[in-house]
């Protein structure tokens, strides 16, 4: 089982791939994209598109786990940038027919560390701690992605 976990942004998107063998949870790639800020909305969001089914054809994953949404009431202008880039890596998914998952962020990080409120820096400490890495995954959208893709194969196929 190969599961692909996503943390959609326009700046910035984490991607984590993560293979499931034998019950054991290997790091197969994770890393960012991070379209040209200096470019139109439009011209961005296509080169997310293009990325991300790049990495689709190259990883193969039988699932992608995307974070929910998000807003807070001060900014609402985050949560419809967040939801163009989430319905780029959604439409990449769908044109190479790949399940799509979300979880809430608060779902994800209760998953891994117990606290739904966790901290970035809790977050990179687990996955560190789960993948046996020597470094925190960085940026902490990278490990946001490994996070969501964790979760969803503790969810569903270690137990």
């Amino acid at each position: 089982m190969r599961i692909l976990g996503v943390d959609p942004g326009i700046n910035i998107t984490g991607y984590g791939c993560i293979s499931i063998i034998d019950r054991i949870i290997h790091l197969d790639e994770a890393g960012v994209v991070k379209p040209e800020k200096s470019q139109e909305l439009s011209r961005r969001l296509m080169s997310l598109y293009r990325d991300f089914d790049d990495i689709i054809k190259e990883y193969v994953p039988d699932v992608i786990i995307i974070e929910e949404v998000f807003t807070h009431l001060k900014y609402p202008k985050t949560a419809i940038t967040m939801g163009h880039a989430r319905g780029v890596i959604l439409l990449a998914a769908a044109l190479n027919n790949i399940e799509v998952v979300d979880y809430p962020a608060t779902r994800i990080k209760k998953a891994l560390t117990g606290n739904g409120h966790a901290s970035k820096e809790q977050i990179q400490q687990m996955i560190m701690q789960i993948l046996q890495l020597k470094q925190k995954p960085s940026p902490p959208d990278v490990a946001d992605a490994l996070a969501a893709a964790i979760c969803h194969a503790n969810m569903n196929f270690m137990f």
